[in-house]
Order: structure tokens, then sequence, then C-alpha cells
């Protein structure tokens, strides 16, 4: 290890910092009610894609040499580890306000938090939901569970992964299919996914596939206990947007889905022996990336999706560039805008997805 190593990796982490700004506008906009439960989404929708059109993209990727001690630095693993309090915190804040707002900001604050159920709830989850260690996943699944989403956890890792980019992966969108279908094949497709995932690993344990072990059930329970918690705590107001807040985050997270691989797909080998059909090795160019870095600053470098996929163990500050993998036209909150009219989507995406597929997409 060099001497300007620990510096140069110290200011690197302090710069997602900057992910703390939504939450920092949402208990803004929360505290102070009113129109001003619109800055939260104006700020995600409007002023982050502006900024992100105005801006340079960096395609710079750390030197290898630094990758190693980047990688091990706990300082990065801060962020991720702080979302669980601060995710809890914006809830209690809301579900402690409710009582004083009126119908039209109890719309704007159920969008608000949806905001951070996706955001910090299901995307912070997603990353640490990647590590080994038993604290990191745990607080993967806190975080999920406050987006009512448990069974990501089993079906993103045990499932997505092995089968992007191919029909056999619920959250791989196909080509000219609208974002409207695919939320519903997804959600529906990937929750049964997960069962049968579950189902398949407590089997191979010599396990009752629908015994005490299943994580499935537990995380279902977990779930119900704090509807029942909530409901108990803040009354019937506060459950219904907290589940009206929870959908938005799915919502959001399943639009992230559809934007990072629609319409790629990997070549097929050939059959394997129980005969279902095998692909290529999963490779940059089977997932869209985007290099915009308010987008990577804001969503701990999910954008550098095309590495996430090549090497999934990679933690996110050290996630490269490719020069292979097909880039978006723009950062991540301008897409899913787009993505949610289709005919705009098809007309600016279908021919790069045509440009980047070995073979024709099918029509």
């Amino acid at each position: 290890m060099t001497r300007t190593e620990t510096p140069i990796s110290r200011g690197r982490a302090l710069r997602y910092a900057f992910a703390y700004l939504l939450p920092i506008i949402v208990c803004f906009s929360l505290l102070k009610g009113g129109f001003w439960l619109a800055a939260p989404l104006l700020y995600l929708y409007g002023v982050l894609p502006l900024a992100e059109w105005l801006l340079p993209q960096s395609t710079r990727n750390l030197p290898e040499d630094q990758e190693a001690h980047v990688a091990k630095d706990p300082l990065y693993d801060l962020p991720l580890l702080m979302a669980l309090p601060v995710q809890c915190g914006v809830l209690v804040l809301f579900f402690s306000r409710i009582p004083g707002y009126a119908p039209l900001e109890l719309l704007g604050g159920t969008l608000s938090v949806g905001l951070m159920c996706g955001v910090f709830g299901i995307n912070v989850g997603h990353e640490l939901g990647h590590r080994a260690d038993r604290l990191a996943q745990r607080v993967a699944q806190a975080l999920l569970m406050s987006s009512l989403y448990t069974h990501f956890f089993i079906e993103h890792n045990r499932g997505h992964h092995r089968h992007v980019a191919t029909p056999e992966d619920p959250a791989s969108a196909r080509y000219n299919e609208p974002l409207y279908r695919f939320w519903w094949r997804s959600i529906t497709s990937g929750y049964i996914s997960a069962w049968q995932l579950e189902a398949e690993r407590l089997r191979k344990l010599a396990r009752a596939p629908l015994g005490i072990h299943n994580q499935m059930l537990q995380f279902q329970l977990a779930q119900l206990l704090l509807l029942a918690a909530i409901l108990a705590t803040f009354g019937p107001v506060a459950l219904v947007c907290f589940i009206g807040a929870a959908t938005i985050g799915i919502l959001m997270l399943e639009t992230v889905n559809y934007i990072e691989h629609y319409g790629l797909c990997r070549a097929t080998l050939g059959q394997a022996a129980i005969g279902a059909a095998r692909y290529e090795r999963v490779q940059p160019r089977h997932s869209w990336n985007s290099d915009h870095w308010l987008g990577r600053l804001s969503l701990f470098e999910l954008t550098r999706h095309s590495d996430h996929h090549f090497r999934a163990s990679r933690r996110y500050q050290i996630l490269r560039h490719h020069d292979d993998s097909p880039q978006l036209p723009a950062g991540y909150p301008a897409m899913m805008l787009l993505a949610c009219v289709p005919p705009a989507w098809f007309r600016v995406m279908n021919p790069r997805v045509d440009a980047v597929r070995p073979v024709p997409a099918p029509q």
C-alpha cells in the first residue's frame, strides 16, 4: 500500500454522502408539508435528469493497484449501513406527521417516502444483499422489508444473476415489451421464482420445503408482523400509506430492472442434459450501462450495471466502465421517465438494441 492510497480512498468514499441529499429533502418536505411535499419528486425526476444532461459522463476506472485497497476500506460500508436507521427514521417521521396532513398531503408524503423505499430500501438492500457477512445480509433483509420486497433477497441473488438476459429471467425485459406489462410479469414471476428457489435449496439440504428453515416463510411472517406493528402503533391510515409507499418503491425497482436489461439476450449454446437451454457466460454487453456520475453517486454505482453482472461479487465502489457495454443515452431518472411512455421508449431504444445484439431482436 502506498502512502497516497488511503487519502485517495477516503476522499472517494466521502462523495457517496451525496446520496443522502434525498433523505434530507424528504425529511424537510415531511416537516414543512403543503406544496413542499412535491420537492423530493421534483429533485429526483426533475433536477437530477437536467443536471445529468448538462454534466459530462465519467468513464474513468480506478487503477488496478488501488482496487484491492478501496474494496476493503470500511468507510465505503458506512453509508450503506447507515441507510437502515435513516430509512426507519423517515418512516417514523412520516407516520407521526400523518394525523396533521390533508388528503393531498397524504398523497405527497406517500410519494416522497415511496422514493426512499426504492432508493434506500431496495437499492441499498440490493447492494448489501450481495455481501457474504451476516451483518450486511441482515441489514439488507431489513431494508427490503421496509419496502415489503424481501423475496428479492432470494430471487435476485439466486435467480436473476443466473438467468439474466434469457427468457428464464422474469426481471429481463423483452424486446417491444411495454413497461406496464413488464411490471406485472416481473413482480408475479419473481415472487413465484423465489418460492421455487428456496424449496430447491431446502431439498438439497434434505429439509422440508415448507418447514421452519424456509426463508420465504420467515420473510412473509416478518412482513406481516411489521404491518401489524404499524397498524397497532400508528393506525389504519398509516398502514395504507406505508403499503402505498412500498408499492411505489417496488415499481421504481422494477422500472430500473426494465431499463437495465431491455431487449438484451445471451446467445444459446445448446441444450443442457436436463433439456433446458444453455447460454453463454454473462458479459458486460448483457446489461445497459450509464456513466452519468450524479446517478452513480445517488444510487451507489448501480448504474454501472454492466460490470455488476459481469462480476457480481465486486463492491459498488470499484465497479468499472467497460468499452463494450451498451450505453444508455441518458441517466437512470430520465430513462425511467422515458420508459413510462412506451412508444417513445421503443423509438429511442429499439434501434440501440438492434445495434448491439448479435442477431436481430424478434418482432
